[in-house]
C-alpha cells in the first residue's frame, strides 16, 4: 500500500510517521515489523528492504528461513549498512534454530574483522569472549 501524506493524513498518525519517506513493513495482521525512515540510495534501500522482510520471517520463528534470508543480504549487499546487522541476526537465527551457541562467538569475530566500526559488532561483544 502506498499513501501520500496530503491524501491520507490519518494514516501518518496511525503509523506514527514523522518524516517522509517512511516505509513500513507490516505483518499480514498489520503489526509493524520494520521501519525505514528518510531517503536512501537505491542499493542501500534494497538492502534495508530485504532486512525488513527477513525480520518478518524471524518474528514468525522460521529460524532456518530467517538465517537464509539474512545471509543472502550479507552475500548480496556486503558493503551496505544492512550487512553487519544481517550477519548478527543470521547468527541469532542459527542459534535459535539449533541451540548451537558456538555460532555466536564465530560471528562476533567475523563482525570484528569485516565491520569493526559497526554498532552490530559492539552488540556482539559479549559473544566474543573479550
Amino acid at each position: 500500500m502506498e499513501a501520500h501524506i496530503k491524501e491520507h493524513p490519518a494514516w501518518f498518525h496511525r503509523f506514527d510517521a514523522s518524516w517522509t519517506p517512511t516505509v513500513l513493513i507490516l505483518h499480514s495482521n498489520g503489526t509493524e515489523r520494520y521501519r525505514i525512515e528518510g531517503y536512501l540510495p537505491k542499493e542501500e534501500f534494497r538492502a534495508q528492504l530485504e532486512l525488513g522482510l527477513a525480520r518478518v520471517v524471524f518474528k514468525e520463528k522460521k529460524w532456518s528461513d530467517a538465517e537464509r534470508d539474512y545471509n543472502a543480504i550479507v552475500q548480496n549487499h556486503p558493503e551496505s549498512d544492512a550487512a553487519p546487522e544481517a550477519m548478527y541476526w543470521a547468527a541469532v537465527s542459527h542459534y535459535k534454530g539449533t541451540n548451537d551457541h558456538t555460532i555466536l562467538g564465530k560471528v562476533a569475530q567475523q563482525l570484528e574483522q569485516k565491520y569493526p566500526d559497526s554498532i552490530w559488532t559492539k552488540k556482539a561483544l559479549p559473544w566474543s569472549g573479550h
